[in-house]
C-alpha cells in the first residue's frame, strides 16, 4: 500500500500539468502564526518551533517545484543539502542548524528537562528565527514564482 501511494505521489509531482504547490499553503500559515505569536514573551518556544516548521515546508516546496521526491524528515540541514544540489541560496547554515535543533528541544518537556541553561529561546532569538524564516520564504517564493 505504501509503495503504491509513494508511486502516486511521484507521478503527481512529475506531471506536467500545473498544480498548486501544497507546501506553500502550509508554510505561509506557519509563518503567519509565528508573526502573530512573536509579541507574546511566553511563547518564544512556540515561535521557534513554528519557524522551524515554516522553513522545513519552504524547502520542501522548492523540492516539490523541482520535481524532487520529498524526504520524510524534519532535518533542515538535510533538506537544504538537497536544495543546494539545484540552487544554493546562500542560507546561513549555522543558524539553520540551530533552528533544526529546536524541533525537539522547544516541544517536549522530557527533552527540556535535560537541557542546561535557558530552556526556551529569548525574545531576541525568537525574533531572529522569525526574520530568518521570512527571508527564506522570500527567497523560495521568488525562485518558484509563486
Amino acid at each position: 500500500m505504501l509503495k503504491r501511494l509513494e508511486a502516486q505521489v511521484l507521478k503527481f509531482m512529475q506531471s506536467d500539468k500545473q498544480k498548486p504547490n501544497p507546501w506553500i499553503f502550509f508554510a505561509n500559515n506557519d509563518l503567519k502564526a509565528a508573526k502573530n505569536l512573536i509579541h507574546d514573551v511566553d511563547l518564544t518556544g512556540e515561535v521557534a518551533f513554528i519557524c522551524q516548521q515554516a522553513i522545513e515546508k519552504y524547502l520542501k516546496a522548492f523540492l516539490f517545484e523541482s520535481k524532487i521526491p520529498i524526504q520524510k524528515t524534519h532535518d533542515l540541514e538535510r533538506l537544504y543539502s538537497e536544495v543546494k544540489k539545484i540552487k544554493d541560496f546562500g542560507i546561513d547554515e549555522t543558524l539553520l542548524l540551530v533552528i533544526r535543533n529546536l524541533y525537539i528541544e522547544s516541544r517536549y518537556p522530557t527533552d527540556i528537562a535535560f537541557l542546561e541553561g535557558d530552556v526556551l529561546p529569548s525574545v531576541e532569538d525568537a525574533k531572529s528565527y522569525l526574520e530568518f524564516a521570512k527571508n527564506i520564504a522570500k527567497m523560495i517564493l521568488a525562485e518558484i514564482k509563486y
